[in-house]
């Protein structure tokens, strides 16, 4: 992998990672852009004790652009985009309007590819290898800033799920704090290995789900399950076998299997609900441990973490969406229309 830095017209970073050594980055930017402005502000809940970032800024993004005027394509003749040079394997960069930005944390871009057709499912093996070491390679680097405290790399996927630009995609998060959903995987973490004398909650949950009937997928160093609880329709968590807080801390042979093994997952999800049906719309989620002082999870360091992906749909059959309605927006308790133990049998049905 080649790594290039670069700067955008308004000054804002952007990373080209390339699969040969020999290639050079060296397009400039030609648009008359201004230096980006943003009035990104979090927020604290007394009352539920989260955090909700405020960013008035996002309401002039760029929403369902006609494809001959994608951003996210390679700048060709006078069509200039965020990219510009005329090609490119894998592309980070800061977002031009963020969520989290200065002291409120950083959002940047991922660009799979430069095929503005493409989806994730139909990189090769050596592709998705590439976006797997972007991924690695922005939490480390994005860890060291000083207002960051965890890293979250995700592709949404589809219009249901709300995304605005079809070119194959996704982005990155650095927050300031640790993300309520972690906070309580940690405080599940912290009580169960004091009530059992020092086990490990994630790897109770793996040797449990390894012996069930709920996995989908396994690999000599991965494992894809139907979580016992699952939230959403089809819901898939993908872990590596050996116990690692973040992307930094996969071997070479996790990273060499992960590509086979996460490309088959993204295909059979587009194979759920049979021939003829529009792509399956998903979001696709790593959790990683957060890099800042885990004092209040008592008893719980960074190693106790389990780095692992959250894949789910928010389609529940042919045609139909799950909507998070009463329970689920106003109390934050999923109602689930399909049993995990289908949802997995589903799931092994659609293999190649």
């Amino acid at each position: 992998m080649k790594k290039t830095s670069t700067r955008l017209a308004d000054g804002r970073e952007l990373i080209y990672y390339d699969l040969r050594d020999d290639t050079v980055r060296d397009a400039v930017d030609r648009r008359p852009l201004e230096r980006t402005v943003t009035t990104s502000e979090v927020r604290r809940d007394v009352l539920l004790g989260d955090a909700v970032a405020i960013a008035s800024h996002r309401q002039g993004r760029i929403y369902h652009p006609p494809v001959d005027q994608c951003p996210l394509c390679p700048t060709t003749g006078d069509r200039l985009s965020e990219i510009p040079d005329s090609s490119y394997d894998v592309v980070v960069f800061e977002n031009r309007f963020p969520s989290l930005a200065g002291d409120s944390g950083r959002c940047e871009v991922v660009c799979f590819t430069s095929d503005h057709d493409a989806s994730f499912a139909s990189l090769t093996e050596e592709q998705a290898a590439l976006v797997l070491d972007a991924w690695t390679d922005r939490t480390s680097e994005l860890s060291h800033l000083p207002s960051v405290e965890q890293v979250f790399c995700f592709e949404n996927r589809g219009e249901e799920i709300g995304v605005t630009l079809g070119h194959p995609h996704g982005q990155i998060y650095a927050y300031p704090f640790t993300t309520p959903r972690t906070a309580l995987m940690l405080r599940s973490l912290a009580t169960h290995k004091e009530a059992t004398g020092g086990e490990n909650l994630f790897d109770a949950v793996l040797e449990r789900e390894l012996a069930g009937e709920r996995v989908v997928l396994e690999g000599e160093h991965w494992v894809a399950f139907v979580p016992y609880a699952a939230h959403w329709p089809y819901e898939v968590h993908l872990y590596p076998k050996r116990r690692v807080p973040d992307l930094l801390g996969l071997d070479e042979a996790a990273r060499t299997e992960f590509p086979k093994v996460y490309l088959e997952l993204l295909r059979r999800f587009d194979r759920i609900f049979g021939e003829g049906e529009p792509p399956t719309p998903y979001i696709s989620a790593w959790h990683q441990a957060p890099f800042g002082t885990l004092e209040e999870f008592e008893g719980v360091s960074r190693d106790d973490f389990a780095l692992h992906l959250e894949l789910f749909t928010i389609r529940r059959t042919s045609g139909k969406l799950k909507f998070l309605a009463g329970s689920e927006s106003g109390m934050s308790v999923f109602i689930n229309d399909v049993p995990p133990e289908r949802a997995a049998e589903r799931l092994r049905e659609v293999a190649s």
